[in-house]
């Protein structure tokens, strides 16, 4: 019983420690003109939706919700958008090569249909990012009308 005390103890005060140690924050005030959206001219209708489902992993302004303060969570999402911006980073998208952005948009078609992205675990806390299948639809074809 003793031991296990000591273990909890230790487990407690671990939990604490590693309060203090944060992932700096995906925020910048930067405003980017070659950002997805100043790049394809985006409709109002379409730009919602990406803000809504996108932003907040694949560009470099999240709005983080409120368990972002907790640890190993704050670091769960840190390491999520780092590697959703190494796929593919929104506020950048007009820096890519021209073949680059057409296949991207083509992923992005195909993820949102096949109804991989938003992802789950994403859409599981964040109901507004869940998209409907007409969003879906919106997005895909207008996807069909700017690209070659």
């Amino acid at each position: 019983m003793k031991k296990i005390k000591i273990i909890l103890l230790v487990l407690l005060v671990a939990l604490v420690v590693i309060q203090f140690i944060r992932p700096a924050p995906n925020e910048s005030n930067q405003v980017y003109t070659k950002d997805f959206m100043h790049t394809y001219q985006v409709p109002q209708e379409i730009s919602t939706i990406l803000k809504q489902a996108c932003y907040d992993c694949h560009s470099n302004n999240t709005r983080y919700p409120w368990y972002d303060k907790i640890q190993p969570v704050a670091w769960y999402l840190d390491h999520h958008i780092r590697e959703a911006k190494k796929d593919l980073n929104f506020d950048e998208f007009g820096t890519y090569p021209a073949k680059r952005q057409e296949r991207k948009l083509a992923r992005i078609q195909s993820m949102v249909h096949m109804k991989k992205m938003p992802l789950p675990s994403y859409t599981w806390l964040h109901p507004d990012a869940r998209l409907t299948t007409a969003q879906r639809d919106t997005i895909a074809n207008w996807i069909d009308t700017i690209t070659p």
